[in-house]
């Protein structure tokens, strides 16, 4: 098996430790983190904090539950998280967690528009957890949201590899032409269905996208 793509702390090295700070990491929803939000009135993607919208949801064929804002929002970020079960890693009870330290972009799970994935697996500051196949996989479903999810692992200062989060303001005609396009997919393409993420019609675009993120990150 190859070793994951580059990056400042492989996955590996990483596994060594993340046992031990399992128990200790906050995964999961936290309501004490809502009580916990600052003064600003929304996220750093715009969107309103501790909103009443704000629901828990099961991410489909996993034990896995998130707080997300009900609608278009939902629909999209639960389909970036079944995509991640079915593709990438699995995700049990307690994988996602909406906690987090002072960087800006995660006050972002406070609105219920971002989430992280195994935060003692992919912690912040390291990079290049994901093998290959596995990043690929990212890279496609952020393709297949047209480049309204943004990923933490093109963040130049404090990436986050296990962070997903909405990338556009309410109200953007984007968010809910995308989300119409993930609702009325036939099960041929919803989540959970094989994809050949490396078929060049799909790695194009996914290039495209990941080239303009991570300019812009």
């Amino acid at each position: 098996m190859n070793e994951p793509s580059g990056g400042t702390l492989g996955r590996r090295s990483f596994l060594s430790v993340a046992g031990g700070l399992a128990a200790a990491a906050s995964v999961g929803f936290a309501p004490a983190a809502l009580a916990a939000a600052p003064a600003a009135s929304t996220s750093a993607n715009g969107w309103p904090l501790r909103h009443k919208d704000i629901a828990q949801f099961k991410v489909e064929g996993s034990g896995a539950v998130v707080a997300l804002r009900s609608g278009d929002v939902a629909t999209v970020l639960l389909h970036v998280a079944r995509r991640f079960h079915y593709e990438v890693a699995p995700l049990r009870p307690g994988q996602i967690s909406q906690t987090g330290g002072s960087a800006p972009f995660e006050s972002n799970y406070l609105s219920g528009t971002a989430f992280a994935i195994r935060p003692d697996l992919y912690p912040a500051g390291a990079k290049g957890n994901f093998f290959p196949h596995e990043l690929a996989a990212v890279r496609d479903v952020l393709a297949e949201c047209e480049g309204i999810v943004r990923w933490g692992g093109d963040f130049k200062k404090s990436p986050k590899e296990g962070h997903f989060q909405l990338d556009v303001k309410p109200g953007d005609i984007k968010l809910v032409r995308v989300a119409r396009k993930i609702a009325q997919w036939s099960p041929g393409k919803a989540a959970g269905t094989p994809r050949d993420v490396f078929d060049e019609s799909r790695r194009r675009p996914a290039k495209v996208l990941a080239e303009r993120q991570i300019a812009t990150g």
